[in-house]
């Protein structure tokens, strides 16, 4: 599948399943296969080479898997459109159901542990992936692919009430808006780096080409706004950095509240600019 919409059109046909889920439970797996290993020690040696001045900074990276080279992409994508994982979120999901890769949204992430009160801060603290989870006809499952990794840190999925603390070759999925999570553990320089991957697949009941692609695009626009904000703002330095910075963390605490909180705020100052705008017309017009 090369495009979200040829993989919403030419998805992954689900398993059936005696009773369907809105929210999707987080589920732990690990690659065991010789291949499937193979695989991933090529592409951690393949980011300590590429990105070997990156790895010795504070700041988390992330880079967008279709931005890196073919050979890199290939390897990915065996990982990512494998069976294991598939058959995994198959499992989960109702009868019928089409699984396709958002494989524009999937990013390749080097992790540090950072809380400064930037953007990225709310990589650690308790938060949602996303901000959508009122949309009842879809879902969006995040596997967190374990490349490098030590069990220093424990990842907390609060909704699911799953515990792990991930290594080398080890997984998670996820439901990006529905499943509130955070990492517990206490920053120590001499841990083995984390690298991971993070996938995303969208997920749509059979025969709803029109929902698919609604959900999609609302998936996809909220997902670039909100990782701009946070690239930006990340180990903030200037004023502008650390004000959009607060703004990240802020909005991040409404919407671990309710997402249409988080959604009010904006629309009430875009009405309440709207409105004074109009007044001050009004005014000029007497």
């Amino acid at each position: 599948m090369n495009s979200m919409l040829n993989g919403a059109a030419q998805g992954i046909r689900a398993e059936p399943q005696t009773r369907a889920a809105r929210h999707f439970p987080a589920t732990l797996g690990r690659f065991d296969d010789g291949a499937d290993r193979a695989v991933i020690d090529g592409l951690v040696r393949w980011v300590e080479d590429r990105y070997r001045d990156e790895l010795l900074k504070r700041p988390s990276k992330h880079v967008y898997v279709s931005t890196l080279p073919r050979p890199v992409t290939e390897q990915v994508d065996h990982l990512r459109d494998g069976p294991l994982i598939r058959s995994l979120i198959a499992s989960q999901v109702p009868e019928g159901s089409v699984i396709a890769p958002m494989k524009h949204t999937d990013e390749l992430y080097v992790s540090h542990y950072n809380k400064d009160r930037g953007g990225d801060q709310g990589l650690f603290d308790k938060h949602y992936d996303g901000n959508l989870r009122f949309l009842s006809g879809s879902m969006v499952v995040r596997a967190l692919i374990y490349l490098q990794s030590d069990a220093t840190y424990k990842v907390v999925f609060q909704d699911s009430g799953v515990e792990k603390a991930f290594a080398t070759y080890d997984f998670g999925l996820l439901d990006f808006h529905r499943e509130l999570h955070w990492v517990e553990g206490q920053y120590n320089p001499a841990d083995r780096q984390r690298i991971l991957l993070k996938c995303n697949y969208l997920v749509t009941p059979r025969n709803a080409a029109f929902l698919g692609r609604a959900a999609l695009a609302a998936n996809t626009g909220v997902f670039y706004v909100v990782k701009a904000a946070m690239e930006y703002s990340k180990s903030p330095r200037t004023p502008p950095q650390v004000a959009v910075g607060h703004l990240c963390n802020f909005f991040r605490r409404l919407n671990n509240i309710h997402p249409l909180v988080a959604l009010a705020i904006p629309l009430a100052v875009l009405g309440a600019a709207i409105a004074v705008i109009v007044a001050v017309l009004g005014y000029i017009r007497l």
